[in-house]
């Protein structure tokens, strides 16, 4: 079975932007309020970044489980990874995830500036100045017959789309406006040349837009 590049529990606002303006060190959505855009996941049994019991059952949780399912790499962008812009300053600030990254897998991070690799727990980070296509051949040997995540953010998984190497995305699309900042896309129906679509209404409020490719 051949590897996917997969989007997966990715979030927009219900008027196509997946990060508000303004992003900084302390507020890595921009403008945008991270309870109120991303709650759906984070209230789930199956969230990667709980470290209590408990949680909610059901669709939500059906879908945040296949976060990891199968997943071998991913690769995101610096704006995922950090706020920093232009040549790294700091190497000891090692992203936004604390001593244990939720990924579990190597971790390709594109940027044009040059930084050693590193690893937390059992995550492990590498910076890559690389074409969409060059990282994803990277991340597949890396994740050794699994798939790929392609974990954003806006403008690394427009990037991808643009080149025709997205296999499969789940976009829970959340009941806020955001009005400006990184924008996926005008309509969701753009993608429906490439892509088929199965619409899933969630009681939480979320609609999950389920696309996998033609």
């Amino acid at each position: 079975m051949s590897q996917l590049l997969r989007v997966q529990c990715f979030t927009v606002s219900r008027d196509g932007f997946g990060a508000g303006e303004g992003q900084s060190l302390e507020r890595p959505f921009g403008h945008a309020d991270p309870a109120a855009f991303a709650s759906w996941a984070g209230a789930t049994a199956g969230w990667v970044n709980r470290t209590d019991p408990g949680g909610t059952r059901g669709l939500d949780d059906y879908l945040t489980r296949d976060f990891r399912n199968n997943m071998g790499a991913e690769i995101m962008g610096r704006n995922k990874f950090g706020p920093q812009r232009g040549p790294w300053e700091n190497h000891e600030w090692r992203g936004w995830w604390g001593d244990t990254p939720p990924f579990r897998t190597p971790v390709f991070v594109l940027t044009h500036h040059e930084r050693p690799s590193f690893t937390l727990a059992d995550t492990t980070f590498h910076f890559l100045d690389a074409t969409p296509a060059e990282a994803l051949a990277r991340a597949k040997r890396a994740a050794d017959g699994r798939d790929v995540r392609l974990g954003g953010g806006v403008a690394t998984v427009r990037e991808f789309l643009e080149a025709d190497l997205v296999d499969t995305m789940h976009i829970a699309v959340a009941p806020v406006d955001l009005g400006r900042g990184e924008r996926l896309w005008n309509s969701h129906t753009d993608l429906l040349d490439r892509f088929h679509l199965e619409t899933v209404p969630s009681p939480s409020g979320v609609t999950h837009l389920l696309f996998w490719r033609r």
